[in-house]
């Protein structure tokens, strides 16, 4: 695997954050964990529950030593999601995920997790406009004439 970095740019590679000084190229010769900086998520950035298992997921990867607490929330995190959502791309999106964390395939994991962001996002925008389209609806019968 090879890695393409800009000047600056950091990378998260088996826990350790490394950083260079200069366009550079890294090649992996053997299975590592990493995570490019572009796709690190920052905890005010987790609004919505897609996005608060990508966290999840992004921790297990960044720092090996809340690996297992990490994977255990996600674990948690996408049975709710299944409870709650009928989407079946959601669905599907889900049962990939957990097969790739079970293989230790965190950063797959997260690149499929990325794709489903703008789904979710339609499904939660769809539910806020039916939200306010019902509450614009309900309107104050009037009053009978001589009613106080």
């Amino acid at each position: 695997m090879r890695l393409h970095l800009k000047a600056g740019e950091k990378v998260f590679i088996n826990g350790a954050v490394l950083s260079f000084e200069q366009k550079t190229s890294v090649k992996l010769l053997n299975d590592a964990s990493f995570l490019l900086e572009a796709y690190v998520m920052q905890p005010e950035d987790t609004t919505t529950p897609l996005r608060q298992l990508y966290f999840y997921i992004q921790n297990a990867l960044i720092d090996p030593g809340s690996e297992v607490d990490s994977l255990q929330q996600a674990l948690s995190m996408m049975e709710t999601i299944r409870r709650l959502i009928e989407n079946t791309e959601i669905i599907d999106g889900l049962d990939s995920i957990e097969t790739k964390i079970n293989k230790r395939r965190f950063f797959d994991a997260l690149r499929t997790l990325k794709k489903l962001f703008a789904i979710e996002m339609k499904i939660l925008n769809e539910r806020d406009e039916a939200e306010e389209l019902t509450d614009s609806t309900v309107m104050a019968f009037p009053r009978a004439v001589g009613e106080n």
